[in-house]
C-alpha cells in the first residue's frame, strides 16, 4: 500500500544518505530525477571538500547537474568497473513477502535504457525514493523505448500481451518525446503486475523494443526518505 510523503525534505534525506556510500576513488553512476539530484549535489559538495570520484551520468539532465556541481565525468567504456549506482524510481515493490520485492518501474524521465545499462554494470545499485513510490505490487504504466519506425508494430504487440500502450507526447512542443538515444517512448498500462520478471522477459523479446522500464533483480537497496530520517531496505 502506498504511504503519504514525497516532500522535498524527504527526497533530500534519501539522496544525501545514498551519497554517503560514495568512497574515495569510486566510479559512480549518476541517475536521473528529482531525488537523485540531491545525491548528485551532495557528491559535488564532497568533491569540493577533496573527495576523488568519477561520475557516469545516465542522461543529459544528470550530466548537466554533475558538471554544475563539479563532479569529474567519464564514460562506461572508459572504466573497468562501476562501484556504485544511485538512481531513482517511479515505483518500488515494498512487500518483503513478495517474490518481486525490490522490483522497480523506471522511465518517467525517458532515460531508462541508459539507466538500466549503467545500473546493471554497477557493483552496487541503490535506489533513492520517497514513500509515495512504495507499493505492494507494480501497477504504474511501463515506459518502453522503441525504434521510431517500429512504434506502431510494437504497440500492436503490446496490445496482444494485454497492455494499453500510448505514445508519450512532449510538453511545450508538438510531437512525441524523443529520448537521448533518438527513440520514442510508449507508456503501457498493464494494471497490477504480479510477475514483473515474466513480463520483463516478454517485453525484451519484442523486435523494435530498445529497452523497457521494468528493473527486476537489479537493486541492492532502497533508501526511503521520511520526514524524520531514512529507512533502508536491503534486498
Amino acid at each position: 500500500m502506498k504511504t503519504a510523503g514525497g516532500t522535498d525534505a524527504a527526497k533530500r534525506r534519501a539522496g544525501e544518505r545514498a551519497a554517503e556510500e560514495v568512497e574515495d576513488g569510486d566510479v559512480v553512476a549518476l541517475g536521473t530525477g528529482s531525488t537523485t539530484a540531491y545525491a548528485i549535489e551532495a557528491i559535488g559538495e564532497a568533491v569540493g571538500d577533496g573527495l576523488e570520484v568519477q561520475g557516469i551520468p545516465t542522461s543529459f539532465q544528470s550530466r548537466q547537474l554533475a558538471l554544475e556541481v563539479g563532479i569529474p565525468l567519464t564514460d562506461l567504456d572508459a572504466v573497468e568497473t562501476v562501484d556504485l549506482a544511485i538512481d531513482g524510481a517511479d515505483q518500488v515493490v515494498d512487500d518483503a513477502d513478495s517474490p518481486a520485492h525490490g522490483a522497480l518501474v523506471k522511465g518517467g524521465g525517458a532515460a531508462h535504457a541508459r539507466e538500466k545499462l549503467v545500473d546493471a554494470a554497477a557493483e552496487r545499485f541503490v535506489v533513492v525514493a520517497d514513500p509515495t513510490k512504495l507499493a505492494d505490487a507494480l501497477e504504474r504504466s511501463v515506459p518502453i523505448e522503441v525504434l521510431p519506425d517500429a512504434h506502431s508494430v510494437v504497440a500492436d504487440r503490446l496490445s496482444e500481451l494485454g497492455g494499453d500502450p500510448t505514445l508519450r507526447d512532449a510538453e511545450r512542443k508538438d510531437g512525441p518525446v524523443v529520448t537521448d538515444n533518438g527513440n520514442l517512448v510508449l507508456d503501457c498500462e498493464f494494471g497490477r503486475i504480479d510477475n514483473p520478471d515474466a513480463l520483463a522477459a516478454r517485453l525484451s523479446r519484442l523486435p523494435g523494443v530498445v529497452e523497457h522500464g521494468l528493473f527486476v533483480d537489479l537493486a541492492d537497496a532502497t533508501y526511503v526518505g521520511l520526514e524524520d530520517g531514512v529507512e533502508v531496505r536491503e534486498y
